[in-house]
């Protein structure tokens, strides 16, 4: 966690995302990327350079409100910020696609965002920028929904299918718990509609913990009506302070029909959600 990026629109859900960045930059030695991302009219862009074009007024218009706006933030989270080497980046691309290409531009291995979500059909209508971040993002991306005064995790639960393909983001969120030396927390949502026995999820359990050194204890089956629903109450039981999830990056019809658990966590859950690329 040495390069941390955090997209900010300037607002209150952004603010609290880099204020969890600050504690984490601070404990681990890391430094942050403050992300800005404007997105301007087609009129705007200068096809022959693929870019904006730089010397148009309008453009340095945004530019400058952009840092106006960076200054503002910088001085009341001045507190927060003491001591963390800051870079203040300004991309001219759309919300999801320019975190994506920043993130290889500057070689980070954490993505903050924060999130209100949304519900029903503005939902359905709009998406969510986070939703499509969550969704293609190849490092963990840590999404926070209110303000958390102290990031300090003690318990950690990651939830799984216990499938083969599965096995990559547990082992990325089993060495992350390390790092932040929680209690590791391997849950099952059983479910009615693909309910499963003991002894069948057993049997998986072994395959998908094969070669990992774990502790079998901390592993649960969880019974609910619903996926969503169970990482709901199994998190909220053991008081887990950080939700971990594998996401799957679908695209186009497939998701809009079969839909993301992950992205239905992030969108309706409150407690802070750490996602992997499946």
């Amino acid at each position: 966690m040495k390069r941390i990026l955090v997209p900010t629109d300037f607002s209150l859900p952004a603010d609290n995302a880099l204020k969890v960045a600050s504690q984490i930059a601070k404990k681990y030695d890391g430094e942050i990327y403050i992300l800005h991302l404007l997105e301007l009219p087609l009129q705007l862009i200068d096809p022959l350079n693929e870019g904006v074009g730089g010397d148009l007024p309008e453009s340095m218009f945004f530019l400058k409100l952009a840092h106006k706006k960076f200054t503002e933030l910088l001085d009341r989270m001045s507190y927060h910020l003491d001591g963390i080497k800051i870079h203040e980046v300004v991309e001219f691309d759309s919300t999801s696609e320019g975190v994506l290409s920043t993130v290889k531009k500057y070689d980070c291995d954490l993505v903050i965002i924060g999130s209100n979500g949304s519900d029903g059909l503005q939902e359905i209508l709009i998406g969510s920028n986070t939703e499509k971040i969550v969704r293609s993002s190849k490092i963990p991306v840590l999404v926070i929904k209110k303000e958390v005064p102290v990031f300090k995790i003690e318990n950690f639960v990651f939830v799984s299918n216990l499938t083969i393909k599965n096995r990559k983001a547990f082992k990325s969120a089993f060495e992350f718990s390390k790092i932040l030396d929680a209690k590791f927390h391997l849950a099952y949502i059983n479910t009615p509609n693909k309910f499963k026995t003991t002894k069948e999820i057993d049997s998986f359990l072994d395959e998908f913990i094969k070669g990992i050194n774990y502790n079998t204890s901390q592993f649960h089956i969880y019974n609910d009506v619903t996926v969503e629903r169970g990482i709901r109450n199994f998190s909220s039981k053991i008081n887990a302070d950080l939700i971990g999830i594998g996401t799957h990056g679908r695209k186009g019809i497939s998701h809009f029909v079969s839909g993301s658990i992950a992205e239905d966590v992030v969108n309706h859950i409150q407690t802070p959600i750490l996602t992997f690329k499946i």
